[in-house]
């Protein structure tokens, strides 16, 4: 397995070597990804995006890219699978993708509404609060889901986020405020951490994968 990914690896650094020269090459993913997306040609590519303020536009590029992967790793799972725990100490795929989305609708909500953490109407946290906190509750009632449903959440979240960011500048990117442990941080590092979140989920992911019984 560690070949696999270190030649994977190598493959895509190649081809981004070929893309600074010019030069074509075939796609490196699997077709779930590329359907994922089918009509994104810039995929891989880490860089500013039409539409959108330089920094902020290689960041919802970071962003894309890792939710393909996300997507790779759960495309074609089954509600059992989905649902599968390694133990009673463990959260389901289905539990973690509809978590993704939770954190994102929150991390919308403190930086593009300006709302302190936790301010949000009891109706947006009805509908997020378990998810977003995982633990029994999310065990007991986030289940029995085809995969078309979570994917269909991550998706409705995120085109909130694309929308929002293209109201915005790359700016209000590096405003600053007191947040992390009552550091200095600011939108970049929160929406980054959205992104390294999904990362370490997606790790999550492939290891309960290879886990589930056949």
């Amino acid at each position: 397995m560690e070949h696999f990914y270190y030649n994977r690896r190598r493959k895509f650094l190649k081809a981004s070597a070929a893309i600074g020269l010019g030069l074509s090459f075939k796609p490196l993913f699997s077709s779930a990804i590329t359907k994922s997306n089918p009509n994104d040609d810039s995929m891989y590519l880490i860089g500013p995006q039409d539409g959108y303020a330089p920094q902020i536009g290689t960041l919802l590029s970071t962003m894309t890219m890792m939710r393909a992967w996300v997507i790779e790793s759960v495309q074609g799972l089954n509600p059992d699978q989905l649902d599968y725990q390694l133990d009673d100490q463990s959260n389901s795929i289905g539990a973690m993708l509809l978590h993704l989305a939770a954190t994102e609708r929150y991390y919308q909500l403190n930086t593009f509404d300006e709302m302190e953490w936790g301010t949000w109407s009891d109706e947006i946290k009805k509908e997020w609060d378990i998810p977003m906190g995982l633990g029994e509750e999310a065990k007991e009632k986030i289940k029995g889901n085809e995969i078309s449903f979570y994917l269909s959440k991550l998706d409705e979240v995120r085109e909130i986020t694309k929308s929002e960011f293209a109201k915005r500048d790359d700016d209000w990117l590096m405003k600053s405020e007191l947040f992390f442990e009552n550091k200095p941080t600011n939108n970049y590092c929160k929406w980054f951490h959205v992104c390294e979140h999904e990362s370490n989920h997606n790790g999550q992911i492939k290891l309960i994968k290879k886990r589930i019984p056949v």
